[in-house]
């Protein structure tokens, strides 16, 4: 499906689950609730976009307020809007986050961007290569010298690890940059020789490109994940054969966890409403996008770097058991 026939499919899904739906959450204080709000997600054809204007929208018809999905540059741009509260939501990876935290992301070096709480975990997010089959790409070892690899948009989760990570395998490639849907098109059009992607999965723009032309899916060695996992903040996946259509076997990858922020100063029952609505029907979400397998309660502890906002902490430590520490909820000073 095109990215714009999943989002009016999403749109169609919360419209009719929502009337049943809106009376749970209608005696709410509201005090210093917002109009409407906006979910910082990712470039268009990337499964940030998919899946955070799918749990916008669905949160938005829940509340009866306005959500919707904004396109940004990604996980490191997301930490900033969200920090300022030029965003209320956003979606980001561990590895960014911690950066933010460190005052070392690029979009704004030497900020410690600590009003962006963590909210709900969302899912991993594993890192892999599709090349065209013509290319003779079939493995890390086999690409050439130069190759034209697109990363993903500058500042994103893949821009910023996956360079690095085939550099430590001593690729040598030309870096390209893009939204996921124009880095798909720019393959399938033979103008990249391969496209080096952090995001969930199935990927909307490599699910439509495996459609139209005939790719390899290059995966690690078990040698490169050894190494991977030793230098970088990531942990070892698998994606599964039944992933994409013309996928053979599964794949060796790692991953990073992505959560969903909220900005620390949402008011605590209007995030703790948020938080219900998306953690409490893990089938609705699963009907947004299939990654959402792993956005269930139980992994509330995958988050180790961000502080929690205090709505959403109520909301795993009532209804998930979370054993959350005090000092990992955010106060405001």
């Amino acid at each position: 499906m095109r990215t714009t026939e999943i989002l009016a499919a999403v749109a169609a899904l919360t419209a009719t689950t929502a009337t049943a739906q809106n009376e749970t959450y209608a005696d709410l204080d509201r005090t210093g609730w917002p109009d409407s709000f906006t979910v910082g997600t990712a470039s268009q054809g990337g499964t940030f976009f998919v899946y955070g204007s799918g749990w916008a929208n669905l949160v938005g018809e829940e509340l009866g307020i306005s959500g919707g999905g904004e396109v940004t540059g990604g996980p490191m741009q997301n930490m900033a809007l969200v920090h300022t509260g030029d965003a209320a939501f956003g979606m980001t990876t561990m590895g960014p986050a911690r950066e933010s935290l460190e005052g070392t992301n690029p979009i704004a070096p030497g900020l410690t961007m600590t009003q962006a709480c963590a909210m709900f975990p969302m899912y991993q997010t594993p890192f892999s290569m599709a090349a065209l089959s013509g290319s003779g790409i079939t493995s890390v070892e086999s690409i050439p010298a130069g190759a034209r690899i697109g990363f993903g948009p500058a500042g994103s989760t893949s821009d910023t690890y996956f360079p690095a990570m085939l550099e430590a395998l001593g690729v040598d490639f030309e870096r390209r940059n893009g939204g996921w849907d124009d880095l798909g098109g720019q393959l399938q059009d033979g103008l990249l020789d391969a496209v080096a992607f952090a995001v969930g999965i199935p990927t909307p723009a490599i699910s439509q490109a495996e459609v139209q032309t005939d790719i390899n899916f290059v995966d690690f060695s078990e040698e490169e994940q050894a190494q991977i996992i030793e230098e970088f903040p990531v942990s070892e996946f698998t994606i599964p054969a039944d992933t994409y259509s013309t996928l053979e076997e599964d794949m060796h990858s790692v991953a990073m966890w992505n959560f969903a922020i909220a900005n620390c100063d949402l008011p605590e029952d209007f995030v703790y409403a948020a938080t219900d609505i998306v953690m409490s029907d893990n089938a609705r979400m699963m009907n947004i996008h299939g990654s959402a397998a792993e956005t269930v309660p139980e992994n509330w502890d995958k988050n180790t770097v961000l502080q929690w906002h205090p709505g959403a902490a109520r909301w795993f430590r009532e209804n998930a058991g979370a054993e959350i520490p005090d000092d990992m909820v955010y106060s405001a000073r």
